[in-house]
Formats: C-alpha cells, sequence, structure tokens
C-alpha cells in the first residue's frame, strides 16, 4: 500500500491511500497524518496496512496528478517538530552498472588494500561483509549527517542551494522513513524516492570536506511504499532545464544492486541509542551510483530534477532555486 500526505479542497491536512485506485486519492478517515497513524498501529498492535484499511474513506475529487501540479502534495512523513526528524544516510553502498562493477572489482582485487584510496577501502570492505547472515551485523558503512526536519522541501517546491556552495547536484536515492516507539524500538513504516542533493565540487576538493557537502536541503516523496519492495528497483533521473532534458540516465536501486543488505543499514544507524528516541523520526537516504555530475553536468538555478521509480509510486520533481540569504563571516554575537 503506498500512502501521501496533501492538502485537501479546504487546506485540511490529510493521509491518503493513493495504490487502490489508478491516479486517485482515497482518504483516510480520522487520521491527520501518518505519524498519527504509525502511532494508532502501535497502540492497536496492527501494521501500518492493516490499520490504513480499516480507515478507507471517500475518493477526493481532485486526482494524485492535479494536487502534484499545485502543490498540494507534502512530504510523506514528518515530526510535527521538525527538531525530532533526524536526516541521515550512508555513501558507497551501491554496486552501479555492470560496467562500472566490474570495473570496481578489478581495481580492488588488483591492488593491496593499503594502497587504495580510503573511499575504495571503504568500498571494499562492503564488497566482503556488508552482507551478514540475517540477524548478525555486518561491517559499517559511511554514514552522514544531514539535518533536521527543515531541510526537506515538499514535493514541487524549489530545493535551496546556499550562495556559498560549488555545486547543487542531484542525488536520486532510496530512502527509508522510520518513527521510534514508546519503548525505542525503531519502526520502519515504509520507503520513497529521495533526492538526497549535494555539493558534489566542495566534497571533491577533500574528502574530509564530506561533511559539509551534505549540510543542504533535500526532497523525498511523494508517496509512501508501506511492506516489502522489490529488491531490483529501476528508476529514471533527469534534468530539464527550460523545456529541454539536458541529462537523463536510469538509475538502480534496491538490495540487488547494494553491496550492503538494508538490515546491516539499518543496524548500523539504530545501533546508536541517540538514533533512538522514542518518538522521533528519521528520514535515512540509502546512496546512489548514478550522478549527473559524474558526466560533466552543472545545473543551474532554474533547472529541474526528475527523478521516476516507478515501483515507489509518482516522480519526485523539484526545481532549484539559488538561497541568497546568507550568514555574514563574523555575525556570531557575543553575549
Amino acid at each position: 500500500m503506498r500512502f501521501i500526505q496533501y492538502l485537501d479542497d479546504d487546506g485540511n491536512h490529510r493521509v491518503g491511500c493513493t495504490s487502490t485506485d489508478a491516479g486517485r486519492v482515497r482518504r483516510l478517515d480520522g487520521t491527520a497524518s501518518l505519524l498519527a497513524l504509525a502511532q494508532a498501529a502501535w497502540e492497536h498492535g496492527r501494521s501500518l496496512t492493516q490499520l490504513a484499511e480499516t480507515r478507507l474513506g471517500a475518493l477526493e475529487a481532485t486526482p494524485l496528478a492535479k494536487l502534484l501540479d499545485g502543490l498540494r502534495v507534502l512530504t510523506p512523513l514528518m515530526h510535527d517538530d521538525p527538531a525530532h526528524c533526524l536526516v541521515s544516510g550512508t555513501g558507497l553502498t551501491h554496486l552501479g552498472s555492470a560496467a562500472t562493477r566490474d570495473a570496481m572489482h578489478a581495481k580492488v582485487g588488483a591492488q593491496p588494500e593499503s594502497a587504495l584510496s580510503d573511499s575504495m577501502r571503504m568500498f571494499k570492505w562492503g564488497l566482503e561483509g556488508g552482507r551478514p547472515l540475517a540477524g548478525q551485523a555486518g561491517v559499517a558503512p559511511e554514514w552522514f549527517y544531514k539535518g533536521d526536519g527543515r531541510i526537506v522541501v515538499a514535493p514541487g517546491a524549489p530545493l535551496p542551494s546556499p550562495a556559498f556552495a560549488l555545486d547543487a547536484g542531484e542525488e536520486p536515492e532510496l530512502v527509508g522513513l522510520y518513527w521510534i516507539a514508546p519503548d525505542g524500538t525503531p519502526c520502519r513504516l515504509g520507503f520513497a524516492v529521495g533526492n538526497e542533493f549535494s555539493d558534489h565540487v566542495t566534497e571533491r576538493q577533500n574528502y574530509l570536506y564530506l561533511a559539509h557537502s551534505k549540510l543542504r536541503a533535500c526532497a523525498v516523496g511523494p508517496e509512501l511504499a508501506a511492506g516489502p519492495i522489490p529488491a531490483d528497483l529501476q528508476g529514471t533521473s533527469r534534468i530539464r532545464r527550460g523545456g529541454e532534458v539536458i541529462w537523463e540516465k536510469p538509475f538502480a536501486t534496491g538490495e540487488a544492486n547494494m553491496c550492503h543488505s538494508l538490515e546491516n543499514l539499518e543496524y548500523h544507524h539504530f545501533k546508536y541509542p541517540q538514533h533512538r528516541r522514542p518518538g522521533d523520526v528519521h528520514l535515512h537516504f540509502f546512496g546512489t551510483a548514478t550522478l549527473s555530475f559524474a558526466d560533466g553536468v552543472k545545473v543551474e538555478p532554474g533547472d529541474r530534477f526528475e527523478i521516476e521509480q516507478p515501483a515507489l509510486g509518482a516522480a519526485l520533481v523539484n526545481p532549484v532555486v539559488v538561497d541568497r540569504e546568507a550568514f555574514a563571516a563574523g555575525g556570531v554575537r557575543v553575549l
């Protein structure tokens, strides 16, 4: 079952099911947010889908496509207090195309580990130990922090790039959406497509600048897919400038295209007690192997990212803008 959060014709926040009627949204009665649905599912000992099936209401008059065009679809999961939403991710997780995969295997296999870069060494570790047996911990992946819920923009909304940024590049990714139950148990509500949006030029200057390059806005949605998803997810990422597509490429994600299992990535995120604070929401990006930056594309203000992953619902579309608001050097005030 797939869900969206949206604004109805009267501007009220609603949750709808999008997978029961093609192109239509069926409202969930008595449900103001997906977070509230998750809390109720936990209290009643039911799955998200089981509870939603008991609340299916009338079809919205406005179809999903028009809700998206009207910018009435919200991020599929958010906390009422954005400070209680942690946005993070893992990198060096994806195998890429067959040719890229073969080249990577050849490179990591032909050199002693001491001769590999830190990135290649971590990728090698993932190949060797990222898929442990169920219930066991494998090798830890790269992990990074992006921000709290305030950096997440809704489907269709502009992605702001800071004026000081050196690049504004898309990263089409699979995103896990989680809520921490009252007893500290991380609960995966489902998956969505996401645009992790990073500054690749800053990162390329020095790998230690990775943390800086990730402190950017991002987008998730429009839909949340609850329950199991295919191991092999095939989608398309493109950039449109005006009415012209200037770059387009297929991208693959899901466990079949990763060197880490999702269970292993989840373990290494939630093993930290601060990531299991009851009531918090987590949006966690699982990485990608497809970037326009790698093909020499320079994104410009006004360009539009379009990320399609049909198994997860409607495409995620966001234009790029430059955020001219800046913090001046020396702007810290002493009290």
